[in-house]
C-alpha cells in the first residue's frame, strides 16, 4: 500500500501478460489442452483480472476473423480512433465488448459469461464488505480496473494499420531491441495475425523464419534501435 506507483505498474504487466499471452493462448486453444480444461483456465485467468474469458474468446477470434472490417470488430476498432479516445475507450472497453459479445454468444456462453461476471461482481463486493477491516482486496480490485485501460492502446491502437493494402501491411512489423524490452518480446503483431495457432513461446522463433519472406515482400519494421 505504500507504493501505489509500483503496484499499478505491476497489475499492468499483470494485466498485459495474461491478456496478451496466457490468456490469449487460451483463447486460441493452441496449447495442446482438453477443451473443457482450456476454457475453465480460461475463466479462472480472466477472473483474477475481473474479465471474462468467455467474452475474451468470442471478440478476438471474432477479430481475427473479420479485421480490417469497420463496423464489425469492437477488438480492433481503437486502430481507427484518436489517440485521445483511445485512451477513453480503455475506461470502458471491457462493458463495450461484454455489450458486443452478449449480443452474439450462443445460449451456452451467454451462461458462461453470466457465471464469469457474477463472479466478477463477487469479488468486488466481498472487497468493499472486508474495506473496514482491510482495504488490500479493494485495492487490487481499483488497481486491476486502472491498469486495463491500456489494452486498446497495446493491442489495437500501436499494432494496426487498418487503412493499408493487404494483410503484410495492416499490421505493423516490430523489430529491435528497444520493442522486445518494452513488450516483454511479446510484440509480434503481425506474425500472430498470420499464423494465430502458434502460441506465444513460439513468436520469436515463428519471426526469424518469417524474416526472409517480409523483406522480400518489402515489408519494413518498426524499429528504434
Amino acid at each position: 500500500m505504500g507504493q501505489p506507483v509500483l503496484a499499478l505498474l505491476a497489475v499492468v504487466v499483470l494485466s498485459f501478460l495474461t491478456y496478451g499471452s496466457v490468456s490469449h493462448d487460451l483463447v486460441h486453444a493452441n496449447l495442446g489442452l482438453p477443451r473443457a480444461l482450456n476454457r475453465k483456465l480460461l475463466s479462472l485467468l480472466e477472473l483474477l483480472m475481473l474479465r471474462s474469458g468467455t467474452v475474451y474468446r468470442i471478440v478476438h477470434l471474432n477479430h481475427h476473423a473479420k479485421y480490417p472490417d469497420a463496423h464489425d470488430d469492437p477488438e480492433g476498432a481503437a486502430a481507427r480512433f484518436s489517440l485521445v479516445r483511445t485512451l477513453f475507450e480503455g475506461i470502458v472497453f471491457q462493458f463495450t465488448l461484454g455489450r458486443w459479445a452478449c449480443r452474439r454468444a450462443s445460449t451456452v456462453d451467454r451462461r458462461r459469461m453470466t457465471a464469469e461476471w457474477f463472479g466478477i461482481a463477487t469479488i468486488v463486493l466481498a472487497s468493499l464488505a472486508v474495506s473496514p477491516l482491510t482495504l488490500i482486496p479493494l485495492a487490487y480490485c481499483a488497481l486491476v480496473y486502472a491498469g486495463s485501460w491500456i489494452i486498446p492502446l497495446v493491442t489495437s491502437y500501436l499494432v494496426h494499420r487498418p487503412e493499408e493494402d493487404g494483410v503484410l501491411r495492416q499490421t505493423r512489423l516490430f523489430r529491435g531491441t528497444f520493442y522486445s524490452m518494452i513488450a516483454l518480446d511479446h510484440l509480434y503483431h503481425l506474425e500472430h495475425h498470420l499464423y494465430p495457432q502458434v502460441p506465444h513461446q513460439n513468436w520469436k522463433r515463428l519471426a526469424r523464419r518469417l524474416d526472409p519472406h517480409f523483406r522480400e515482400a518489402g515489408v519494413e519494421p518498426q524499429r528504434v534501435f
